[in-house]
């Protein structure tokens, strides 16, 4: 009696903090943020210290505008903590958020993050101390991979072997999953963020023009392909020149752009060889019939499913709302705690 109590004055929240952006999903009411991982900096009065301006959308929206006493930062890098007192208060002010949410959630509610594979148990502890420090009651790890492929409806309680490749921000993650657990996992920091470095370094040193962050990736989401078969068109971008400083427009195609993408899309591609290679033989004969899922805002770069697909031989899916497959995956996990069935990670 007291525990269900206790559980209606309270809230379970899963929480996919990511490189780039953080969502969040209420137990009973699904995903109801999904905000930017930035937080705008400003300088305090006394000139000792750095205040938070802004949180998420709000922060974004300064990028690349601000006055000198103004910074935008991310405080994940790669998928795990680059600044943790920073990261602790966007957890806090995403947590406050979605506590508005209902009502009477008056006692700290329980959380589900999910961390890279690749994140080593010092940057675990670090993302759970966060939550706890931002004034979570209970914090429990799940790896992205298994998050993802729970998103995206995969058999994961199954003998039967599911691929699952979440191309993120910061990191790519490759899963192998089977009965309920990671048979194989692997974690590489080659993702959306390094896509659009490569295209700001591109056009910098070939067409002499810098441009911001948000350029690199609306150029990556308009014209960007992993394949030929789905190239498309060209684009005008403005930035300055490096030149002499002014104000400069140029064009750019699709074809340069897939080829600026090469080296990273490349190392993705490595990864998910490697991971078929290492994958037990039974398993793998499974993957003839399931194919492998493409998750994360990287599966809807035009072409890698074709360009995976044609390396691999196997059939390549792109995930239905591919942004949202890992906090729904996390979502999902909260049923699973109390039976502790399957999913959780159990370092500590």
């Amino acid at each position: 009696m007291f525990k269900r109590l206790f559980g209606f004055f309270s809230s379970s929240i899963a929480i996919d903090l990511g490189t780039a952006n953080t969502l969040v999903y209420m137990q009973g009411k699904g995903i109801i943020l999904d905000e930017p991982s930035m937080v705008a900096l400003a300088v305090d009065r006394s000139g000792m210290g750095k205040r938070i301006l802004a949180v998420g959308q709000e922060a974004k929206i300064m990028l690349g505008k601000t006055p000198g006493q103004i910074e935008v930062v991310r405080p994940m890098k790669d998928g795990v903590i680059a600044d943790f007192n920073i990261t602790e208060q966007m957890i806090k002010h995403f947590i406050k958020k979605a506590s508005n949410h209902k009502r009477m959630m008056s006692v700290p509610p329980t959380i589900i993050i999910c961390v890279p594979c690749g994140s080593t148990q010092v940057e675990r502890r670090a993302i759970k101390d966060a939550a706890l420090a931002a004034g979570a009651r209970r914090v429990e790890i799940i790896e992205e991979a298994m998050a993802a492929a729970i998103g995206a409806g995969l058999p994961v309680e199954s003998p039967r072997a599911s691929m699952v490749v979440d191309i993120g921000g910061g990191t790519t993650e490759v899963g192998v999953i089977s009965l309920g657990g990671l048979v194989y996992a692997n974690s590489i920091r080659v993702a959306g963020d390094r896509m659009d470095e490569v295209i700001t370094n591109h056009i910098r040193t070939k067409h002499g023009l810098l441009i911001g962050d948000s350029t690199a990736e609306q150029i990556k989401k308009t014209i960007g392909s992993a394949h030929p078969s789905v190239d498309n068109g060209s684009m005008d971008i403005r930035g300055r020149s490096v030149f002499d400083g002014l104000p400069k427009q140029i064009t750019i195609t699709s074809e340069e752009v897939r080829g600026s993408l090469e080296d990273a899309l490349q190392q993705i591609v490595a990864a998910v060889k490697q991971a078929l290679e290492l994958t037990p033989p039974e398993l793998s004969a499974d993957l003839i019939d399931s194919g492998l899922v493409l998750t994360g805002g990287g599966a809807l770069l035009k072409g890698l499913d074709v360009l995976l697909s044609e390396v691999t031989q196997l059939k390549v899916i792109v995930a239905d709302e591919p942004l949202l497959c890992v906090a729904k995956g996390c979502g999902m996990a909260l049923d699973h705690l109390s039976t502790n069935k399957v999913y959780m990670s159990r370092t500590r």
